[in-house]
């Protein structure tokens, strides 16, 4: 894989700035990637690799590739194993019954949330066991965005997650390094580099109502086109207190 110097800015400048505005990673950081063989997660690791390695932050930490085999039979990790041993990583696999059990077990009509709950619960004790202390996820500017909307339109809250979590009952810390970047960049830079992204099995998949939401977004973005850069802009001029109230 190589990569085009010529584009170095347009994806890096955004991630650094996330990570040092909101100090996601800092020295002697043991940051987990939680890998679900998609485009962003498989971006993220890409991304966070080549700032680790040439040292783009000032000082060093280091990354632990992990993955959960949510037990869907049609999933072949093969391509993201050899992606993360391109880059130096053995990849951390941890066997699950989350398919089993979201959809023969429970049956869930809606099952989206009771799949991210466990997927997270796992992913947080699988990166507490291997000794790191933050984790990582690729959600990026337009996730920022939906889950805006989603909250506005279904709960009646006007707020986003954040970019920096703590979470208590496992004293890890969550972190969205991808905030700044948009997902078109994101599908952009996976094409040109050829990145791996593993089929997605899941019955539920495009089936959500965040895929509304995303449709919902990128209507409104027809109209206003520079709607992803005032969220930004929103959220880099002081009102975290309004998108994230948690935020500290």
């Amino acid at each position: 894989m190589s990569f085009k110097k010529k584009d170095n800015q347009l994806y890096y400048n955004p991630i650094r700035r996330a990570i040092l505005n909101h100090q996601l990673i800092e020295p002697g950081d043991r940051v987990a990637i939680g890998l679900s063989g998609g485009k962003d997660s498989t971006s993220l690791l890409y991304f966070l690799d080549t700032i680790a390695k040439q040292e783009r932050l000032g000082f060093s930490f280091e990354i632990v590739p992990i993955s959960l085999d949510m037990g869907f039979e049609e999933v072949n990790l093969q391509p993201l194993i050899k992606f993360c041993q391109t880059l130096g990583y053995p990849l951390e696999i941890v066997p699950t019954k989350i398919a089993e059990v979201v959809f023969d077990v429970r049956k869930e009509a809606s099952p989206c949330s009771l799949c991210a709950k466990l997927r997270r619960g796992i992913l947080y004790n699988k990166a507490r066991e291997l000794g790191c202390n933050k984790v990582a996820l690729g959600h990026h500017l337009d996730d920022a965005i939906e889950t805006y909307f989603m909250n506005f339109l279904f709960h009646g809250k006007l707020n986003s997650f954040e970019p920096k979590s703590y979470l208590s009952k496992t004293e890890l810390t969550l972190i969205r390094p991808l905030l700044y970047v948009t997902e078109q960049d994101i599908i952009r830079f996976v094409k040109r580099e050829e990145l791996p992204v593993i089929f997605n099995p899941c019955p539920a998949d495009k089936k959500t109502k965040r895929e509304e939401i995303k449709l919902f977004v990128k209507d409104i973005a027809k109209t206003y086109p520079d709607v992803r850069q005032k969220f930004l802009m929103g959220m880099e001029q002081g009102t975290a207190k309004d998108f994230w109230p948690l935020a500290k």
